[in-house]
Formats: structure tokens, C-alpha cells, sequence
């Protein structure tokens, strides 16, 4: 079985030894690069299946990285971040990132992230070639692709793997517990925003008004609910 390719952007040589090490104790192939603007031409040239991508780095900084290669790197994009504060976390984010973690890393939570993202796909993936159609939405599974009204949406791979799973349990109230433990084999902890972030950007590109969203609502105190017949 091919090994799941990583490329680990960090400058801390330390660093970047110690979780490279223990990521492929654990059955992954992982690469190292410790300069921004050679690991933005890596990501794009080697499409690697998850990126680990440090904030901080010399010749680009990881938010610019991540800005530059989002619409054309369709894999995941694991952030590290040495701030604590929350606008730093969210931004990385609303520029692309699928989720983040603060250093010092702690390796058990960043394996679990990592699997999450990496050997869970079971739980969102259906059998080869089955299409999951809501209306002018239709989800290609074998392709992983999102067509609506008749046109591609490009996404990440995160969004398609939330609006797979929205899809699939239409009519249902899906908490964020419900979504963070199916999409990332984590409880929700509160205050992790990463699912929230997803739901917003999907909306704004399957047209769904923010503001007054009809296709994917929030319901309050609850989590989210895709409302299959507002798919036309």
C-alpha cells in the first residue's frame, strides 16, 4: 500500500527531525522543507497529500504560502502557529488552511490530526462511482469533484469532505460534535473554528446567502442542516 506523502514546512531543524521521524514511525512518507519560497513551488510540483506548513519561515511566510497555492492545491493544509491569539488562527483559515495547531506541538494530538485528514476517508468516501445529487448539486465520490448548476465548484479538500458529509444526512441536524468527531476523530472543544470556517466559505461558493442562508442553515444552539430541496 503507497504511503501517504507529507511535506513538512518548518525552519526549526529540531523540530522538523523529531515529528518527521515520528510521522513515519507511524506509516508516513515525509519530506522536509525549511524555506517559504521553495516550499511554495514544492506544494504545487509535488501535490503532496497533506502539508504541514509553519506561520513563521524565512523568504515567505506560511499565510502567504497558503494564499498562493490554495486554488490550485486541492490537498490538506495543516497550519502551525507560536501565537496564541485567535486572529492569527483565523486567518489561516479564511485564506485556506483546514486547521491549525499551537506550538509546542504536542504529537499524539498532531497524529491524530493527521490521521483524521489522512486514513479516515472511509467514513466520507461511498463506493466507487456513486453520485449524490440534491437538485442542480451533484457530488461526484469517485472524483471528489462538486458540480452545481452545471458548472465546477473548486474547493478544498476539507470543504468537500464537510459538504460530503451535510449531504449525505440531509434533512438532519448534524452537531458540531457530530462533525468534528466523523471529520477529524475529535471531540468539539467550544472555541475550534475550523468547521464554522468551512460552512461560511461553502456558502459563499454554492451561493448561498450568509446572511440568510437557505441551503445550509445553522440552527442555533444546535449546529447545521442541509436542506435538500433548496438546491435548485
Amino acid at each position: 500500500m503507497n504511503k501517504a506523502k507529507i511535506l513538512l514546512v518548518e525552519d526549526n531543524q529540531m523540530l522538523s527531525e523529531s515529528i518527521a521521524e515520528y510521522l513515519e514511525m507511524e506509516g508516513y512518507s515525509v519530506t522536509v522543507e525549511a524555506n517559504g519560497i521553495i516550499a511554495q513551488q514544492r506544494i504545487l510540483n509535488e501535490n503532496p497529500d497533506l502539508v504541514i506548513l509553519d506561520l513563521m519561515l524565512p523568504g515567505r511566510d506560511g499565510v502567504s504560502i497558503c494564499r498562493q497555492v490554495r486554488h490550485r492545491y486541492s490537498g490538506y493544509i495543516l497550519m502551525f502557529t507560536a501565537k496564541e491569539d485567535e486572529i492569527d488562527q483565523i486567518l489561516g483559515l479564511e485564506i485556506g488552511a483546514d486547521d491549525y495547531l499551537i506550538k509546542p506541538v504536542k504529537p499524539r494530538l498532531l497524529l491524530a490530526k493527521v490521521n483524521a485528514f489522512l486514513r479516515r476517508k472511509d467514513v466520507l468516501i461511498e463506493q466507487e462511482g456513486e453520485f449524490i445529487r440534491h437538485g442542480a448539486l451533484c457530488i461526484d465520490t469517485q472524483k471528489r469533484q462538486v458540480i452545481y448548476q452545471q458548472r465546477q465548484v473548486s474547493m478544498t479538500a476539507a470543504e468537500y469532505d464537510v459538504l460530503l458529509l451535510l449531504a449525505k444526512n440531509a434533512g438532519e441536524i448534524l452537531s458540531r460534535d457530530f462533525m468534528a468527531q466523523h471529520l477529524k476523530g475529535l471531540q468539539h472543544d467550544g472555541l475550534e473554528r475550523s468547521t464554522d470556517n468551512r460552512i461560511s466559505q461553502l456558502r459563499k461558493k454554492l451561493n448561498d446567502d450568509a446572511r440568510a442562508p437557505e441551503k445550509i442553515k445553522t440552527i442555533r444552539s444546535k449546529g447545521y442542516l442541509f436542506i435538500a430541496c433548496a438546491w435548485d
